[in-house]
């Protein structure tokens, strides 16, 4: 059952929150630039600071969500710059991802880290079907986590009962979109993408055990 009390608290802290928008965007560049940075993860040290990764896994992708207005880039790239996955030409083709195509559907704090999952838990072999069913059997572990979690999967669920309070999908129309950012909908919003990462961040680290 959501903690409905907790989740509105993180929303009202989201929306108070100061962004520095000129350091996120420097980030932003430096990667669209540069690349995501490989990392040879040590297991060992990941589970021994487990908590500390999630709480800054959790904050770039609160950030990334704000300044990319993209939960589902926001959320993928957060996991894949921690994790050391993927690059920037899997960000841009998750541009349309935000609710499924803006329609208020699946929200992206999910497929983005389904996407992760994709590349940490996949085979580089698309024949090994065992990799292929252990990464969907997480993936639906991870969903039903996340539905537990903040109550509903579906974008417009979500910010109707979290984020707004009603019905609104910005997606559906470019007056809905500015009603959307005049109630602080972007910042709102960190929160499916917060609570995602911080749940498949989880699974990735637990499976070095």
């Amino acid at each position: 059952m959501p903690d409905y009390a907790a989740l509105k608290q993180k929303v009202d802290e989201l929306a108070a929150r100061d962004w520095d928008v000129p350091a996120l965007e420097a980030r932003i560049r430096k990667l669209s630039r540069e690349g995501i940075p490989k990392k040879k993860l040590d297991p060992k040290a990941m589970l021994a600071n487990r908590e500390k990764i999630l709480d800054h896994v959790q904050l770039l992708a609160e950030e990334y969500n704000f300044i990319l207005k993209d939960c589902a880039q926001g959320t993928a790239l957060a996991l894949m710059e921690e994790f050391g996955l993927g690059n920037m030409e899997i960000i841009k083709a998750l541009t349309p991802f935000p609710g499924i195509g803006g329609t208020g559907e699946i929200c992206g704090g999910i497929t983005g880290s389904l996407i992760t999952f994709g590349l940490y838990f996949g085979s580089d072999n698309q024949l090994d079907i065992e990799a292929k069913d252990k990464t969907i059997k997480i993936a639906q572990k991870f969903m039903a986590l996340f539905e537990g979690q903040i109550g509903h999967m579906y974008c417009a669920d979500i910010i109707e009962t979290v984020i707004l309070g009603h019905r609104l999908n910005p997606g559906e129309s470019d007056a809905a979109m500015v009603t959307f950012s005049k109630e602080k909908g972007f910042e709102k919003c960190g929160l499916p993408p917060g609570i995602g990462v911080r749940l498949a961040a989880g699974f990735i680290i637990d499976s070095m055990k």
